[in-house]
């Protein structure tokens, strides 16, 4: 049973606000040394899958650096599959950008479809998650279903944000509805989708040719095929996943491997999360500086009384002497000078914040507000921005108006792009 797996990895992600400023979601770190998207490459590989295309278009490039030719996956291979990124192209006649998530897959179909594989996965490049998805293939094949979608159970809350189902005693998917303001349940679809390969490209035809259509499987495919009674079954999935398309749920999912346990253990060495690592030296710690509860990444550096709680911090972050970083997620190569405070903090690549500077804060008694900090920003000492505040990428000192920067200001270069 041949099975290829698409990877969907084209969207802005434009609720993720300054990570996704110079890059696309699936390419934006996390956990201090993965992309986004390694989790779900992980997956494949992991369930034995190595014939891989990835649906790119959004600023695509910190993506297919990262992913080269796919050695850290075992992805490199020229005969037996291996991993390929697909983008927009012009072609004669009416090729474009894509329109959706089924666009992108109906616009590539040509390629896909070669070598005819038997089975079509379709997965989401953004999503936190370790699967395996052979369960889901034997199940697929057992009720010889024409789709399977995987489904999980999140908190009524949430369910708002995601396609709602349906489902009888048998699995059978009943109902689909995308994104309802009032969802019915709370089980979800995961963006997790197996196709045979003919009910696919005949689904993708059929909706290539209605003008009405939004071109994509949540707000159209998915539904019409249960609409028509085709043999769409869910899967159920009862492990840990996160959709990180918001700038709390990236924060969250970083909090929940602080956890102890941790919700998400990335110390499983039998589902071992792969990734393109740097070459970087041991981390260093100096004298009286004090550690809780955090993750910190090879090449770091934290300063003699400095102070780490609850974070993350990414390759090469220079922490300077009684620095404080509570509750962050400091990207790689940031350095906080002496004596600045870094608190419920997002942190891009490659920033700064000067001494005695303050980012962020923690209110005892109040909701904490996420402060965001953009690529290549600079807060200069004795700066203070206040919680909920956002600072853009390529900001520098002269660009700020005072030393205060208030919790609803979003400070942005003026500088032109080709004097950056």
């Amino acid at each position: 049973m041949k099975v290829r797996a698409i990877i969907l990895a084209g969207g802005e992600g434009s609720r993720l606000g300054v990570l996704t400023a110079k890059r696309t979601k699936p390419a934006v770190p996390f956990a201090g040394k993965y992309r986004i998207m390694d989790f779900t490459l992980s997956n494949c590989v992991n369930s034995g899958i190595f014939d891989v295309m990835i649906m790119a278009q959004y600023r695509p490039h910190s993506l297919i650096e990262h992913i080269g030719s796919g050695g850290p996956w075992d992805l490199n291979r020229d005969f037996t599959g291996g991993v390929s990124i697909l983008t927009p192209y012009k072609a004669r006649g009416s090729s474009e950008w894509y329109l959706g998530t089924a666009d992108s897959v109906q616009q590539n179909f040509l390629f896909i479809k070669r070598g005819s594989p038997d089975l079509v996965l379709i997965l989401s490049g953004d999503h936190i998650y370790a699967m395996n998805y052979q369960a889901m293939i034997q199940a697929h094949l057992e009720r010889q279903a024409d789709l399977t979608l995987a489904t999980i159970r999140v908190p009524i809350e949430e369910a708002s944000r995601f396609g709602i189902l349906g489902v009888g005693e048998d699995y059978r998917v009943t109902s689909f509805v995308e994104k309802p303001a009032n969802p019915p349940s709370n089980l979800i679809n995961m963006g997790v989708y197996l196709f045979s390969t003919r009910v696919l490209d005949h689904a993708l035809w059929e909706d290539h040719e209605r003008g009405d259509s939004s071109h994509d499987f949540g707000k159209d495919i998915l539904p019409r095929m249960v609409q028509e009674n085709q043999r769409v079954f869910a899967f159920p999935f009862e492990g840990y996943w996160v959709d990180v398309g918001t700038v709390d749920s990236y924060w969250k999912s970083h909090m929940d491997l602080l956890n102890t346990p941790p919700s998400f253990n990335l110390n499983d060495r039998s589902w071992i999360i792969h990734t393109k690592s740097e070459e970087r030296p041991p981390v260093r710690i100096m004298n009286g500086a004090t550690i809780i509860d955090s993750m910190i990444t090879d090449g770091c550096e934290i300063g003699p009384g400095a102070r780490i709680e609850r974070s993350v911090l990414s390759p090469g972050v220079h922490v300077g002497a009684n620095a404080v970083v509570r509750e962050s997620v400091i990207l790689t190569d940031n350095v906080i000078g002496n004596e600045a405070v870094v608190e419920h903090t997002i942190m891009d690549k490659r920033g700064t914040v000067g001494e005695k500077a303050r980012v962020g804060s923690i209110r005892a008694g109040f909701e904490p507000v996420i402060t965001m900090v953009g690529k290549h920003a600079h807060i200069p000492a004795n700066m203070i921005v206040e919680a909920g505040a956002i600072i853009g990428p390529d900001v520098i000192e002269s660009e700020y108006p005072s030393n205060l920067v208030r919790g609803s200001d979003y400070i942005q270069t003026k500088r032109l792009p080709y004097e950056i």
